[in-house]
């Protein structure tokens, strides 16, 4: 959470630097009176300028935040082979969970692992014990918490 704080106060920092750098931008224009040097320019044609200028910065912002949020999927979660241990959890219901992790249905959990409807319930209810939660989506929310699944 440390490094989140720390790259969003970044961004912001980025953000306000670039803001100013653009608001001197347009301080010079009108401070050299550049209509003055190009008298057939018109008023529109400075604020088309300046706005090319934002709409670049906004494209250079944006791709800069999408590739940080692609590489901030990427970073691979370590598993607490301990943690799982710690719970007691058999290699089985692990298999379960993860599926149960990807969103298959019990039925389709089932057909996946050759087991029973019933036999994938019982993993269900066991994994649901072990990690004192009620819901499936608890157990997934649970799990990820604890470094137990990715």
């Amino acid at each position: 959470m440390g490094s989140k704080i720390k790259s969003s106060k970044k961004f912001k920092v980025t953000i306000l630097i670039y803001g100013l750098v653009m608001a001197t931008l347009i301080f010079i224009l009108k401070f050299v009176e550049y209509r003055f040097f190009v008298k057939n320019l018109s008023l529109e044609i400075y604020i088309g300028i300046i706005a090319i200028m934002f709409t670049a910065l906004g494209i250079w912002v944006g791709l800069k935040i999408i590739n940080r949020k692609k590489v901030a999927l990427d970073l691979p979660v370590k598993i607490d082979n301990d943690k799982i241990k710690t719970l007691k959890i058999s290699n089985r219901e692990y298999e379960v969970l993860e599926l149960i992790a990807q969103g298959l249905s019990n039925q389709e959990i089932a057909d996946q692992l050759f087991i029973s409807l019933a036999t994938v319930k019982t993993h269900s209810s066991k994994l649901f014990e072990k990690l004192d939660v009620q819901r499936r989506t608890q157990a997934i929310r649970k799990s990820k918490d604890l470094n137990i699944i990715s």
